[in-house]
């Protein structure tokens, strides 16, 4: 046997030990144990890796009766059906990391784990499901949609931070050109917040703790509206001092007495800051509110979860 004869045997030798059959019709099995096939597939395409942010969709099933039990489609916060994360290190041998870190970008497929490893070590749960018993397998469908590498990550914060910063640096002017524009001539108080009185309550002020009924129409600084009360079924309640509502609410409700109404110039700090709300209010906007304050009650019944207006 010659010298080349040895090597492809060798070769091939090496290729049936690092992928072989599975049990699994239409699946292989990897040296790692993990249960795979591809439907899509670019062999030359770069990997992922750890610590790369890998964009993606996936549908868990239960292998034994192929229910879905679990989809980014429902999952996704955005509603987008897209999960992003950043690629931790390998929670166990033939674990979804090393399965994804097979896969490219555009790339799908199937892979077969153990639900035991993959809720009590991937996702450090104290116990299974009780959907789920001791020995069942997952089938995991993803798509890869985006990868991103940690250098490319590290630049698009850097960017992002630059675009927050001109944001920010933006805010003021806005504030000064509108504060012209609206000929506000109230002094804003130590926080930044311009309250301007344009009907007078009757009876006490609001104080931390009263639970207050409020009409209200939000805008951003450009004349948009995002929220209003007007046309809802009922106005707004909220607890004063809770951190139920944006702080230039709080600041403003208590300055106001029954039957009150205000406008409302907030600054991005007593408002929703670097993060923005909604998808309506970007970073660092200024918002204007018209305030009614319709009733208060000095002794609420204990708060219960409410929603900031413009979310």
């Amino acid at each position: 046997m010659n010298k080349i004869t040895i090597l492809l045997g060798s070769a091939l030798l090496v290729g049936l030990a690092a992928c072989t059959q599975s049990k699994y019709e239409g699946y292989e099995t990897a040296e790692n144990g993990l249960n795979y096939k591809f439907f899509t597939q670019d062999e030359k395409g770069t990997k992922v890796i750890e610590g790369d942010g890998v964009a993606f969709r996936y549908i868990f099933k239960l292998v034994s009766n192929d229910s879905v039990l679990v989809s980014s489609a429902a999952a996704s916060q955005d509603g987008s059906g897209i999960t992003k994360f950043i690629m931790p290190k390998s929670s166990f041998k033939g674990s979804l990391e090393d399965a994804m870190m097979m896969m490219a970008k555009g790339d799908s497929a199937s892979f077969i784990v153990s639900a035991d490893s993959f809720y009590l070590k991937t996702q450090r749960a104290p116990q299974l499901p009780p959907f789920l018993k001791p020995g069942d397998m997952l089938k995991v469908e993803i798509k890869m949609v985006e990868i991103k590498t940690k250098k490319e990550l590290e630049e698009n914060q850097k960017q992002q931070e630059a675009e927050m910063a001109k944001m920010a640096e933006q805010e003021k002017p806005q504030i000064a050109q509108y504060v012209a524009d609206k000929k506000i001539t109230t002094t804003p108080t130590a926080s930044g917040l311009f309250y301007t009185e344009t009907k007078k309550g009757k009876g006490a002020l609001v104080k931390a703790g009263n639970e207050v009924t409020v009409n209200y129409t939000g805008k951003l600084l450009n004349g948009q509206e995002f929220d209003s009360s007007v046309g809802k079924p009922e106005p707004f309640k909220f607890i004063v001092g809770q951190g139920m509502v944006i702080p230039g609410w709080d600041e403003a409700l208590q300055l106001m007495a029954k039957g009150g109404k205000a406008t409302l110039l907030i600054p991005s700090n007593l408002a929703y800051g670097a993060r923005g709300a909604g998808g309506v209010i970007p970073p660092f906007a200024p918002l204007a509110f018209e305030i009614e304050l319709v009733d208060i009650n000095t002794t609420p019944a204990p708060p219960q979860q409410q929603q900031m207006p413009g979310q």
